[in-house]
C-alpha cells in the first residue's frame, strides 16, 4: 500500500534554527505525504543528538526510516500521534518494531487506539495499532533531543485529539487544515467542540505561526495561523 511518494515541506519548512536553553539548535523538520489517503506525516528531529520522533507515520514506514537516515537521525524516540483513527495509526506495528520508539497519544483516545474496528482495519488495509507506551494530557512536552513539542488538547474531530506547537511551527492533525477544518460526523466528534478548540487554541498563536496540517487537503502544504484566522471558510478568527 502507498506510492512511495513525499511532498516534502518548502522553502524555510526544511530546517529551523532555534535558540534552546542559551544554545542555537538545528531542528529538521520534513513534510510527507504518505499513502493512499493524502496523510502528513512528520519527521522531526535534533541534528546534534541524532533523536527525532514521528508524527502520524501512516504507511511507507520504510520510505520513512529511510528518509530518517539520510537527515542524521538515527535514534527515533518516538511515534506521536495526533488523534487515534486508522488513517494516522495503520503505521504504529511496523514502525514500532522497526525502531522500539514508544507510542505516543493524549489520554483521551488512548483506548480508541486499539479498537478500530474490523472492517475498517480491513478497508484501510491496515494492521492493528499496539497500545500506547505514554498517556499525555495539555501541557506536556514531548523531547527529542533539543526539540520540544507542547501538548495541545485540541478535541472536536475526536475526544483525543492534539496539536503539537513549539516556537513558529504547529502540528494540527485533522483539527486544522489549509482553508478547513477536520470533519465532526463521526463517533466521539463535535462541531462547537471543535470550533472552541480552534478559537481558543489555535488562534490564540502568533499570527506568523506555520500551520503543519495532517493531510493534504488545501492548495498548499502548509499555511499561517494569521492566514487561517482571516480566510479559513469554517472559522474565521
Amino acid at each position: 500500500m502507498g506510492s512511495n511518494k513525499a511532498v516534502e515541506s518548502r522553502e524555510r519548512h526544511e530546517v529551523y534554527y532555534k535558540k534552546l536553553n542559551g544554545e542555537v539548535t538545528e531542528m529538521i523538520s520534513k513534510q510527507y505525504e504518505v499513502g493512499n489517503f493524502s496523510v502528513f506525516c512528520y519527521l522531526i528531529g535534533d541534528e546534534e543528538t541524532g533523536e527525532g520522533l514521528l508524527i502520524d507515520p501512516s504507511d511507507e514506514t520504510d520510505f520513512i526510516l529511510s528518509e530518517a537516515e539520510s537527515k542524521g537521525i538515527s535514534k527515533i524516540k518516538y511515534i506521536v500521534n495526533t488523534h487515534a483513527h486508522v488513517d494516522h495509526v495503520m503505521g504504529n506495528a511496523k514502525m514500532k518494531k522497526s525502531t522500539g520508539a514508544k507510542i505516543v497519544i493524549h489520554e483521551d483516545d488512548a483506548d480508541h487506539l486499539v479498537l478500530t474496528p474490523p472492517d475498517l482495519l480491513e478497508m484501510f488495509n491496515a494492521e492493528p495499532s499496539p497500545p500506547a507506551d505514554m498517556r499525555v494530557k495539555e501541557g506536556d512536552r514531548i523531547r527529542a533531543g533539543k526539540i520540544e513539542l507542547t501538548v495541545f488538547h485540541t478535541p472536536g474531530h475526536s475526544p483525543g485529539a492534539m496539536c503539537l506547537y513549539t516556537e513558529g511551527m504547529v502540528f494540527t492533525g485533522d483539527t486544522l487544515f489549509v482553508g478547513s477544518v477536520g470533519r465532526t460526523d463521526l463517533p466521539g466528534s463535535s462541531w462547537e467542540v471543535l470550533e472552541a478548540s480552534i478559537r481558543n487554541k489555535l488562534y490564540t498563536l502568533p499570527g506568523d505561526t506555520i500551520v503543519f496540517p495532517g493531510h493534504n487537503y488545501g492548495l498548499t502544504p502548509t499555511s499561517t495561523i494569521l492566514h487561517e484566522r482571516r480566510n479559513n471558510p469554517f472559522v474565521r478568527g
